[in-house]
């Protein structure tokens, strides 16, 4: 049982009254417009100090545990997806990286301009040919004197032209899979970025993706965050992000809930409400067990993690199990309301279509099963040919 401390309880008010007052009003305008949040609400988000919650408070950040940023994102990603997005890159995705590997120097100099909803960082892993199999990146790296010259290109990138900065993983010498591998920081703004169109994907509407094409573009040696042969221990950071990846799947499976158990009381048909219907009471029970089984595994996760990472056993369970209970709560929500489940003003339609991208994005549950088996087992398994 996982109660939560009466300063956890109040952030989460705090961040569902927030939610409610000024996000849940335009999510579905947001979303059929495809537009991204507003950089004053990301600073916003920074003054009230919900931004950066894990981040170190001499970077700007809170200090507090991944649990607390978990609170604050699932009670606005409910309300809408856009307002929880940079609060999952500051708090669980590439500034974790930075915060974890980077330099004091690269810390000092990056952190509190996120923190503060200044600049956010995304990342950048997948090609063309370069999916799953994170290590086959072919985009280069090589070291001339102070600058490091990137050339390759992108595909995937949440984010992308939207972004101020980018954590790119390259590979900087020819040893295949992660031993030549590692990352370094690229602003927006750099000559030799390009960015294509944006996707129109199916979910995740006004986040952004977009391919990235880097010709010859020249940073700072300093922008170095993760050198070669570094790859390996990312997946600690990895880990952080899957746990944020399963709570907005917990927000989509607690929200498709929510919205169920009101519409099944109020709807009548055949003279009672359907709720009295012994169907509909077995599949809002199936969405009851499903969404709190998730929260049970995103909270063990992230209680054992205190302010550092989870275990990555841990972290492939939750998000493997949250990811495919968004889609079957979502699923079942739309039944439940028939028709108006698949019209966009009731937004059960949104939640499902969203419900399918956090499924493919931060590694598939496909993947998250042969990681749990490997780290359950302790050993590894070579999917290569």
């Amino acid at each position: 049982m996982f109660e939560l401390t009466e300063e956890q309880r109040d952030l989460k008010e705090l961040a569902a009254k927030l939610a409610a007052d000024r996000y849940a009003p335009h999510a579905r305008a947001w979303d059929e417009q495809r537009t991204p949040l507003p950089d004053e609400e990301r600073r916003r988000l920074g003054e009230l100090g919900l931004l950066a919650l894990t981040l170190p408070e001499e970077y700007g950040g809170g200090g507090r545990p991944l649990i607390d940023a978990l609170i604050v994102l699932e009670e606005l990603a409910k309300a809408n997806p856009l307002a929880a997005w940079p609060v999952f890159e500051a708090s669980t995705g590439p500034a974790r990286v930075i915060h974890l590997f980077g330099t004091e120097e690269q810390k000092k100099r990056v952190l509190p301009a996120v923190a503060a909803g200044e600049s956010t960082i995304a990342v950048s892993i997948s090609e063309p040919d370069a999916g799953s199999a994170a290590t086959d990146v072919a985009t280069t790296a090589r070291i001339e004197g102070e600058e490091v010259v990137v050339n390759g290109s992108k595909r995937w990138c949440s984010g992308a032209g939207h972004a101020e900065q980018y954590l790119v993983y390259v590979r900087f010498g020819p040893e295949p899979g992660a031993a030549g591998m590692g990352a370094v920081l690229v602003a927006k703004d750099t000559p030799g970025l390009a960015f294509g169109p944006q996707e129109h994907l199916m979910g995740h509407r006004g986040v952004g993706s977009a391919d990235m094409f880097f010709s010859d573009v020249r940073v700072p040696v300093e922008n170095v965050i993760i050198p070669k042969g570094g790859f390996r221990k990312l997946f600690t950071a990895f880990s952080i992000e899957r746990l944020g990846n399963s709570t907005m799947s917990l927000a989509i499976g607690q929200t498709a809930l929510d919205r169920t158990a009101r519409y099944v009381q109020e709807r009548k048909q055949f003279g009672k409400e359907i709720v009295e219907f012994q169907l509909v009471q077995a599949a809002l029970a199936d969405m009851v067990m499903q969404v709190e089984a998730a929260r049970l595994l995103i909270y063990r996760a992230a209680a054992s993690a205190g302010t550092g990472a989870p275990s990555a056993l841990e972290a492939s369970v939750a998000k493997a199990f949250s990811n495919e209970m968004a889609k079957k709560v979502s699923d079942l929500a739309m039944q439940l309301h028939g028709g108006y489940g698949y019209a966009g003003e009731y937004e059960i339609e949104r939640l499902h279509r969203d419900a399918h991208g956090w499924a493919l994005a931060g590694g598939t549950t496909t993947m998250q099963r042969t990681r749990i088996a490997s780290e359950y087992l302790g050993r590894r398994f070579n999917q290569r040919a």
